[in-house]
């Protein structure tokens, strides 16, 4: 009944009929053909993912895990397919990682220096921008200490507070510290220091939105 609910083919419509050749789309037929040829001979599997269309023409992912049937002489005699529907899952996913990539490009091509730290105080976000403004590259950031390599001694201890605060959910707005860049630079940045929390509520790092003010303070 729940096969016949999620797809709108009746049992009388497709008993007899060949399901990967009928009901699988064709880029997945192959897969799916492969999967049940294998439980006919005793190789089951698990947690398969495939999309099957409805009578409406409405899509409908699944997650399979296929079963070898036998007869009371344990020979196969065929295959029991049980079957998830996780189509609400996948769209939830999928809006996720529609929403994490735009985030991504907004970070990566923001007008202001943006960088982030995880739990332990490692760099793991560097914008276009924060390369601009200290000569800096991603990959020569990423995993390093923020505060130990690239703050000032002087500045260390406060940087390190601001960050610790975000890291346990107390943000900071308009903190003013120095950085220096690559080729020793002095850079004046206006902070605004956000947690970064996980999608349980969890927080994993901080996210830092800085202004450059060195003209300002000439």
């Amino acid at each position: 009944n729940k096969a016949a609910e999620i797809t709108g083919f009746s049992r009388e419509e497709v008993m007899g009929q060949n399901l990967v050749e009928i009901y699988i789309t064709e880029e997945y037929k192959e897969k799916v053909k492969m999967v049940l040829d294998r439980a006919l001979i005793g190789q089951e599997t698990a947690n398969f993912e495939f999309p099957l269309f409805t009578k409406d023409k409405q899509r409908v992912d699944v997650l399979l895990n296929a079963t070898t049937r036998r007869d009371s002489s344990g020979l196969p005699v065929g295959v029991i397919g049980v079957g998830q529907d996780i189509t609400e899952r996948k769209r939830v996913e999928e809006e996720k990682t529609r929403v994490a990539q735009e985030l991504q490009t907004f970070i990566d091509t923001a007008n202001a220096p943006i960088f982030g730290i995880d739990a332990d105080g490692k760099v793991n976000e560097w914008n276009q921008k924060a390369v601009e403004i200290t000569g800096y590259t991603r990959s020569e950031v990423f995993g390093r200490d923020l505060v130990e390599v690239y703050i000032t001694a002087e500045f260390r201890q406060s940087v390190r507070n601001v960050l610790q605060n975000a890291l346990k959910g107390k943000e900071a707005a308009n903190f003013e510290f120095p950085i220096f860049t690559k080729d020793n630079s002095r850079v004046e940045l206006l902070l605004n220091a956000t947690t970064r929390r996980d999608v349980s509520g969890a927080i994993i790092g901080v996210i830092g939105v800085g202004q450059d003010i060195t003209d300002m303070r000439k």
